[in-house]
């Protein structure tokens, strides 16, 4: 398993809107072969007026995420990525992580 996370970090001004980019958006993930989950977190209000929020998606391999990144599902979600930038500080930080164990409940 494979898990690929951008984190945001967020003006608490913009927090609404960004909440609202993300919630209506298609994704086309579900679409893809080995796509397991994803899930939108949000993090805590910082004393600095920002709020960290991070993607998380669960994939069945890294290979299966690699050819989400290089196909035209990824193109589509992704093609208004560049007008959305005002709503966080920066670029998205990725980072990608290889499951080394799970335990699950029964």
């Amino acid at each position: 398993m494979y898990i690929a996370m951008n984190r945001f970090t967020v003006s608490t001004d913009n927090a609404k809107a960004f909440e609202d980019l993300w919630l209506v958006r298609d994704s086309h993930l579900k679409d893809m072969e080995g796509f397991v989950e994803f899930q939108m977190l949000k993090g805590p209000e910082a004393e600095d007026g920002t709020r960290l929020y991070a993607s998380h998606t669960v994939w069945a391999s890294e290979d299966a995420f690699r050819a989400w990144t290089r196909s035209d599902a990824f193109r589509a979600a992704h093609k208004d990525a560049g007008s959305t930038a005002k709503l966080h500080q920066g670029a998205p930080k990725f980072e990608g992580f290889s499951v080394i164990q799970e335990i699950a409940a029964d």
